[in-house]
């Protein structure tokens, strides 16, 4: 039977119990929040606070107590050089544990383990208030109370007045450079469809030159040709010759 017996064993030897929140203690540590089950969160919770706690004093003695229970020097280090300055105003009370729901496949109740001071949502650092003058002071304070607001009031106005004619000016420059980038880069386009144009014009016109250099060879030749070729009028002879060559031929 468990009569006060606090410790909870999680299922687990011993070996394997320190071994696993060894591991959650130094995730912990290095991601700041982790999620897990209620059991093992509150298990690590009682495990990692006094390591926290040990934290606060650097010394090497302390650092030696902390590296015999996470086993990790980068751990280690972390914890000492970014956590322990965080909670260095906190007496105890380091980890926060918001539950989750229930796991999907065993219903096992889950939650998120995190460092307190981690945590910006939940901080309670937030914007100083500014205290009401009170009226009590009677009329001469009062007056120089509403003469000091209405000059602050004033110098307000005019910074802002003035960042409002920064920002116009700013504006106006912008929108001239870009108006004249613009207008350079048109004229780039017009020059390169200018150039692409002369270019396709002399293509067009040696290629003309080309055709007709081309045809004037090919009437030449053909002239030639016609020149070498004899008339048949020449070739074939005569009638009155073949009869004074006959002598077979009546006369």
């Amino acid at each position: 039977m468990r009569h006060g017996n606090k410790l909870n064993h999680l299922g687990r030897k011993s070996a394997h119990r320190k071994a696993m929140l060894s591991n959650m203690a130094c995730s912990l540590i290095e991601h700041k929040r982790i999620s897990t089950t209620i059991a093992k969160a509150k298990a690590l919770r009682v495990y990692v606070e006094p390591l926290l706690t040990k934290s606060k004093t650097d010394s090497t003695h302390s650092r030696r107590i902390v590296f015999s229970y996470l086993q990790s020097k980068e751990v280690v280090s972390e914890l000492f050089r970014d956590v322990a300055p965080k909670i260095a105003t906190r007496n105890g009370g380091y980890t926060r544990i918001i539950r989750l729901g229930y796991r999907l496949g065993d219903n096992a109740e889950m939650c998120m383990i995190e460092l307190v001071d981690f945590n910006e949502i939940y901080t309670n650092e937030t914007a100083k208030k500014t205290t009401r003058r009170s009226r009590r002071g009677g009329s001469t304070a009062s007056g120089a109370v509403v003469t000091e607001t209405v000059a602050d009031a004033e110098v307000v106005n005019e910074e802002a007045a003035t960042i409002v004619a920064e920002e116009v000016v700013a504006e106006e420059v912008v929108a001239e450079e870009v108006v004249a980038d613009e207008v350079v880069a048109d004229e780039v386009v017009a020059e390169e469809v200018a150039a692409e144009e002369v270019v396709a014009e002399e293509v067009v016109a040696e290629e003309v030159a080309a055709e007709e250099v081309a045809a004037e060879e090919v009437v030449a030749e053909e002239v030639a040709a016609e020149e070498e070729t004899p008339s048949e009028s020449d070739d074939a002879p005569s009638d009155d010759a073949e009869e004074a060559t006959d002598p077979n031929k009546e006369a």
